[in-house]
C-alpha cells in the first residue's frame, strides 16, 4: 500500500514561485509514472506535469515553461516547482502515482495565488 502526502501549498502572490512535494510511503515500483494534478473551483481535474519511469517529462501548456517535476528517489518524494505563478493557477493541487496496474492519489495541497 502507497500513501501520499503533500505540502508546498499557500497564498502566493501572482509571479510569486512555490514548490510542491509530495512525500510517498511505501515502496513504488518500476516503471512507474509520477503526476501531479490540479482541480480549480467548478472545473475538472487536470494533468500538470508527469513524469515517466523517472526520464520523460509532459507538461501541460498552460504551465510549461513555468514548472519543473522532479523526484528524490533517496527520500521518496515528487516534487512540482511552479514559477511565474498566475491566478489561474489556484487550484488544489494531487500528486498521482502508477504502477503494476495500480493507482494512488494524494488528498491535496490547496495553491492560491492572488495579491
Amino acid at each position: 500500500q502507497v500513501q501520499l502526502v503533500e505540502s508546498g501549498g499557500g497564498l502566493v502572490q501572482p509571479g510569486g514561485s512555490l514548490r510542491l512535494s509530495c512525500a510517498a510511503s511505501g515502496s513504488i515500483s518500476s516503471p512507474n509514472v509520477m503526476g501531479w494534478y490540479r482541480q480549480a473551483p467548478g472545473k475538472e481535474r487536470e494533468a500538470v506535469a508527469v513524469l515517466i519511469n523517472g526520464g520523460t517529462t509532459n507538461y501541460a501548456d498552460s504551465v510549461k515553461g513555468r514548472s519543473t517535476i522532479s523526484r528524490d528517489i533517496a527520500k521518496n518524494t515528487v516534487y512540482l516547482q511552479m514559477n511565474s505563478l498566475k491566478p489561474e493557477d489556484t487550484a488544489v493541487y494531487y500528486c498521482n502515482i502508477k504502477f503494476w496496474g495500480m493507482e494512488y492519489w494524494g488528498k491535496g495541497t490547496l495553491v492560491t495565488v492572488s495579491s
